[in-house]
């Protein structure tokens, strides 16, 4: 049977721009981490990737703040507003990072920048939900594809300038202004024939910590958490530190290092936007399943590249390809494994378990962030990509896990039936 045609409007073209500005501040730093790290002391050849890893950890942290609030300031303002003031908010801390002399000076423009994206990463999904409530699967996968056409976007930009000489500090400051432009999207006097369907609950403190606590009892949330901690380690871990992977390990540009990232944001676009055209519910764990399983020798195969030990050509070739496929593997983790523990747990409120399955999310791209960059000062670069596989091995086993409960559980309603 055909399926109906996607069918695309102005918030949904507001969510897309939201995501891809989300994406290009995220990626930025990672990107330019190499040039920040000489200019401000903390240079990635010489102990410094902890310290590098450390901003994503501070960043996260403070994500989760606003993330975990997010459910409350939205029910008090809407959606539609809140997304539009974080885009604002993330903006401004990433263009303060280009007036920076020290290391410790990025650290408050980057805790301004978290606040402003806990709120993005917590209200996006469900604000795209809201817009199509008959088939979340398919447009929460395709918005979350543009998280991907902002990281392609960050390699152009952040690449073609530090390659041309830029200073990334004037780059960075560009990337920061980007935000705001894209937040007239959603601040924009809005049709009234065609409003965005804000929820009309106020928030009620007392009400919210019920539905939360109906959530708390779910062993099968517990599992969704998991899953996303470690599925956001591999996702974020790989797609942060691939451009100084490539640029140090492989003696080469900035511009280089960041076609990597860009095959790895190209690789994920195809990936989420075909499992977003493709998915049905009964295929979510399938996806996720396979998906982690055939990523795992990918990223394995990124270790066994050796300059020097093939042509020039041949090994980019290769080293593209892998992280290319590697970028289709970790494409469904985040925004299917979030539809995949909603659609587990009918009974809950969707928005506050999109919240907490990104406030699950939100901490595994901080810790293995800075974990990846720890373990490249002990062990090498090599190390660090290792982190990888180990993080996909986990979340595979916790799929299964809950592919066991859930297939026990079909088999006892079945008895009971007959």
């Amino acid at each position: 049977m055909s399926r109906e045609p996607l069918k695309f409007g102005r918030y949904d073209y507001a969510g897309f721009s939201a995501f891809t500005m989300y994406s290009v501040c995220s990626l930025a730093i990672p990107l330019m981490i190499v040039a920040m790290g000489k200019s401000l002391n903390f240079p990635m050849d010489g102990g410094g990737m902890a310290q590098g890893g450390i901003l994503h950890v501070v960043r996260s942290s403070f994500m989760i703040v606003t993330l975990v609030l997010s459910g409350i300031i939205t029910a008090k303002f809407g959606k539609r507003l809140t997304i539009g003031s974080s885009l604002i908010c993330f903006g401004t801390g990433i263009m303060c990072c280009a007036f920076t002399t020290q290391y410790w000076m990025l650290l408050p423009c980057l805790i301004l920048a978290g606040l402003g994206e806990g709120i993005c990463e917590g209200i996006l999904t469900p604000f795209i939900q809201d817009v199509h409530p008959e088939a979340p699967e398919r447009y929460v996968n395709i918005g979350h594809s543009f998280w991907s056409v902002g990281i392609a976007a960050a390699v152009v930009l952040v690449g073609g300038c530090l390659t041309l000489g830029v200073s990334w500090r004037l780059t960075i400051g560009i990337i920061g202004f980007l935000p705001l432009l894209a937040s007239l999207s959603f601040l924009w006097k809005e049709n009234p024939a065609h409003p965005y369907p804000e929820s009309k609950e106020k928030p009620d403190l007392p009400v919210l910590w019920q539905k939360t606590k109906l959530i708390a009892r779910k062993k099968r949330f517990w599992l969704c958490c998991c899953a996303m901690f470690f599925g956001a380690g591999a996702e974020f871990g790989l797609t942060f530190w691939a451009a100084a992977y490539i640029e140090l390990s492989f003696k080469t540009s900035a511009f280089i290092a960041g076609l990597g990232t860009g095959a790895i944001a190209v690789g994920m676009f195809l990936g989420r936007a075909g499992f977003g055209y493709y998915a049905k519910p009964e295929r979510l764990r399938w996806i996720l399943l396979g998906a982690g399983l055939g990523t795992i020798p990918v990223t394995l195969l990124l270790v066994l590249l050796n300059p020097g030990t093939m042509p020039g050509w041949v090994l980019f070739t290769l080293l593209f390809i892998l992280l290319f496929f590697a970028g289709i593997g970790i494409a469904p983790y985040w925004p299917t494994t979030q539809v995949y523990g909603v659609a587990n747990l009918q009974d809950c409120d969707s928005t506050l378990l999109y919240i907490y399955y990104s406030a699950m999310g939100i901490p595994g791209c901080g810790f293995f962030s800075w974990l990846m960059g720890a373990v490249g000062d002990k062990f090498g670069l090599k190390g660090t990509i290792l982190v990888v596989p180990a993080c996909l091995v986990i979340f595979c086993a916790i799929i299964y896990y809950e592919c066991w409960i859930s297939a026990a559980k079909e088999k006892r309603l079945k008895s009971s039936e007959a």
